[in-house]
């Protein structure tokens, strides 16, 4: 059984990784967070030790460090806003723990390589959450893609209309094969978003971020790495752009703003609308959302945990969307994207 401490604990992500702990066996001895409502720390270890100030959290993290009695902490959850995971990961190498640490590791892609000589300084591991790479229908999705493609695509055939097809996609090469992918992903926020740490892209990263890098994660897992990239739309509360990795052509669209759910959610009382489709095909993966968490934390117990290697190349693509300039009048605009709508909170 190995001690963990939490950061974070009263934060949205947090009982899933309560109850990741719980379902491997180990035990939650401390957690801290500024917010004090954390009344579901009784459902999964109501004797955990809770702080509201870290230097307090920090101090009894290194008492239990050097007393005997096998208290000492092995691994510290980070479930904690995203601008404070650089620190707490450091942290948690510092007092000689593991860290498994939620999306995104770092802001800033270059904080990665910091992060990497401390492992080496420490002997200690940083693993991030990157749940949806083991989701069966997602691993299933993965071994099919990677098969040969059977004809020559191009993302012209998916469009709209006869008038978008007489477009030519200027990073597109025709003949290549290469899968056609459309990702949307909207889930509703209301004003609170804009008031707390993840509407302030200094603390969050931004939208594409904050609800989108877990995303970009999987479709990197699943087609290669970035060859090319534009961004078309860039505002507080909903991002698009183009991707063209190694083996697809990839239209995405992300957005927090509940007007941008298509008429079947409204009408179904549907918050979030959650689609990926692959040459015109629809991947479903709606359910089997419940144990992911667990199955990460699994996997870092059998040694297969995903490290900051994994982590690196997502955090490096979003860092490159939210840098980027604009693509006026682009070629590829996702279905969402109104004709002509350019917009930059930068």
């Amino acid at each position: 059984m190995k001690n963990f401490a939490i950061t974070g604990v009263a934060g949205y992500i947090a009982p899933r990784h309560l109850q990741a702990i719980k379902d491997t066996g180990n035990h939650l001895l401390a957690a801290v967070d500024p917010h004090d409502s954390v009344g579901i720390l009784d459902r999964y270890f109501p004797n955990a030790s809770f702080f509201t100030e870290f230097e307090r959290f920090d101090r009894h993290i290194e008492k239990l460090r050097r007393k005997n009695g096998g208290n000492a902490i092995d691994f510290v959850s980070i479930c904690s806003p995203n601008n404070l995971h650089d620190a707490h990961m450091r942290f948690a190498l510092r007092v000689g723990a593991d860290a498994i640490c939620e999306k995104p590791l770092v802001l800033n892609p270059w904080n990665l390589d910091a992060l990497q000589e401390l492992e080496q300084e420490s002997g200690k591991r940083i693993f991030n959450i990157l749940q949806l790479r083991v989701h069966p229908a997602l691993i299933a999705v993965r071994e099919q893609v990677q098969k040969p493609m059977p004809d020559v695509r191009s993302l012209q055939n998916n469009f709209a209309s006869p008038a978008d097809a007489n477009l030519e996609p200027r990073p597109l090469k025709l003949g290549h094969k290469k899968h056609d992918v459309t990702l949307t992903y909207i889930t509703s926020r209301g004003p609170w978003y804009d008031y707390s740490w993840k509407g302030d892209i200094s603390k969050s990263g931004g939208v594409a971020m904050n609800i989108g890098v877990h995303f970009f994660d999987l479709l990197m897992w699943l087609f290669g790495n970035v060859q090319f990239s534009e961004v078309h739309l860039a505002e507080p509360h909903k991002m698009s752009g183009f991707l063209e990795l190694k083996n697809a052509y990839i239209r995405w669209y992300l957005s927090i703003d509940r007007n941008d759910l298509p008429k079947n959610a409204l009408e179904q009382g549907r918050t979030t609308h959650r689609s990926i489709s692959v040459d015109g095909n629809e991947i479903e993966f709606t359910e089997g959302f419940t144990d992911l968490h667990t199955r990460v934390y699994e996997n870092i117990f059998n040694g297969k945990g995903f490290g900051i290697d994994d982590a690196r190349a997502s955090i490096e693509t979003v860092y490159a969307i939210r840098m980027a300039k604009l693509t006026e009048n682009p070629d590829c605009p996702h279905p969402f994207l109104p004709a002509g709508k350019i917009n930059s909170q930068f």
